[in-house]
């Protein structure tokens, strides 16, 4: 069934993904929050580089994972902004995986300054951290794991939404 351009699959496609995302984020509290941080659930934004109808479910994960963050809805929104920047640069700007992994780590970085505004943390430091966490998530980890999919073209076929 489709409505506006939008199908049931794809409804389910976001959903499922926003809930995978978010789970994932608050299940591993407090590791996914604060000026050090590591959230391994930011290894789907590689998702994206295979298909950018991931990028709605993402946000969505994301601002719901946000939402139970010790930063409230601050970070529900600045937080999920830098996501969907990193989104944004991983489905227009990337053509490869590793420089897809990249964006997450640059543009969570801003979150430093969340952290400093709100709760005083040298701004330097926590950009560097929160950096850091997302490049062992996300660089190392996340593309260990997507250089294996991409390995094989059948799950790659199944992943991309076409």
């Amino acid at each position: 069934m489709q409505k506006n351009g939008i199908s049931t699959k794809m409804l389910v496609y976001t959903a499922l993904i926003a809930a995978v995302y978010a789970v994932f984020t608050v299940g591993i509290a407090p590791l996914s929050y604060g000026a050090v941080q590591i959230r391994f659930s930011e290894i789907l934004v590689l998702l994206a580089f295979l298909d950018r109808r991931y990028a709605p479910g993402l946000i969505l994960g994301c601002f719901i994972a946000n939402c139970f963050s010790p930063l409230g809805m601050v970070d529900a929104v600045f937080g999920t902004i830098c996501t969907a920047a990193a989104l944004y640069g991983i489905t227009h700007h990337s053509k490869t995986l590793f420089g897809a992994s990249l964006w997450p780590v640059f543009c969570n970085a801003f979150l430093g300054v969340e952290y400093h505004l709100l709760q005083g943390a040298p701004l330097v430091f926590t950009a560097g951290t929160i950096a850091l966490g997302e490049f062992l998530a996300v660089s190392c980890v996340g593309y260990v794991i997507f250089r294996q999919i991409l390995k094989h073209q059948p799950l790659v076929d199944q992943l991309r939404m076409g």
